[in-house]
Formats: structure tokens, C-alpha cells, sequence
């Protein structure tokens, strides 16, 4: 009697859960408009870089020969253009919301190891506080040492060719 043959699927079975990096869902995260601007931006860059080193090696062929280091300058602007455009497409595909991971920790509920919202969790971002700042009263008793130092200086002001060992206190 033969013995049945078992087939393994030839692709990742879990990348294909929600949420996770080469998904539909996951790659939605890289078609808003900022995303978009990015995309657009680092075409530009790159190809703007690539034009100007191949600008620069005519140059050079044509006897300057420093452009010979702007025409290796060039490619390497562009390379780290797309280095950049990678690690931060990465980090998008990679990061998780707190709408995907499920119910996150209350705002004053603190986050232990764990928690589902624990890995890769992001600060959240809040309205800016504005503190109105009082300046300090001149009326209190004042510190001997922090009144010789500004009589110090007070003194080097307004002796500009002075040297500080001329100092007569």
C-alpha cells in the first residue's frame, strides 16, 4: 500500500494574516498621500542624483578632473536616497497600530511586557502644553558668590581689552 504524499504550501502561510508585513492591508499603509509625496519625492531624488553624475563623468571625460569625485559623489546621494525610502518603508510595514493589535492599555493604565500593545509601541501624540513662565522676583536674598560673578563680569564688559587676571577684586 503506498503511503499518501503530503504537499507543503511553497509560500508563507503567516504572512498572509491581517495586519502583517506583505499583506493587501499592510501595503494599503503605503498608498495615503504622505506616502505617495515620499514615493514621488524619492523618484525625483533619485533620478535628479543619477543625471547629475552622469553629468559630472562628461565633465570629467572632457578633462576636469575633479568632477571624476562628483561623479562617484552623485550615485552615493542617490544610494542613500533609497537606503532612507527602504528603512522607512520598513518601518511602516513592520510598525503596529493599535487598531490591528487589538485593545491597547488604558491612557493612566501602564503597559507591562506582556501586553499585546508592548512590542513596537509608539508614543502618542498630544497637543502641545503651554506654560506661562514667571520671571524670578529680585527681591529675595541674593547669593554672594552669584553677586561677585556678576560683578566680574560686569567689570570684563566694560573693560573689552581687559585679560581676567587684571581683575582688581
Amino acid at each position: 500500500m503506498p503511503t499518501p504524499v503530503v504537499t507543503k504550501p511553497t509560500y508563507d502561510t503567516a504572512s498572509e494574516t491581517a495586519g502583517r508585513p506583505g499583506t493587501l492591508d499592510a501595503m494599503k499603509r503605503l498608498w495615503t498621500p504622505a506616502w505617495i509625496v515620499r514615493h514621488v519625492a524619492m523618484v525625483v531624488l533619485v533620478v535628479g542624483f543619477l543625471a547629475l553624475g552622469w553629468w559630472q563623468i562628461s565633465r570629467a571625460a572632457s578633462g576636469n578632473t575633479l568632477s571624476w569625485a562628483y561623479a562617484v559623489q552623485w550615485p552615493i546621494f542617490a544610494g542613500f536616497v533609497v537606503f532612507v525610502w527602504w528603512r522607512e518603508l520598513r518601518h511602516t510595514l513592520r510598525g503596529r497600530s493599535t487598531l490591528a493589535s487589538g485593545a491597547a492599555a488604558a491612557p493612566g493604565e501602564p503597559v507591562t511586557p506582556g501586553d499585546a500593545a508592548s512590542p513596537r509601541s509608539t508614543p502618542a501624540v498630544r497637543r502641545p502644553v503651554r506654560v506661562t513662565r514667571v520671571p524670578a522676583t529680585g527681591g529675595g536674598p541674593e547669593d554672594a558668590d552669584l553677586a561677585e560673578y556678576n560683578r566680574y563680569l560686569t567689570w570684563l564688559n566694560a573693560n573689552p581689552g581687559a585679560k581676567p587676571g587684571d581683575y582688581p577684586g
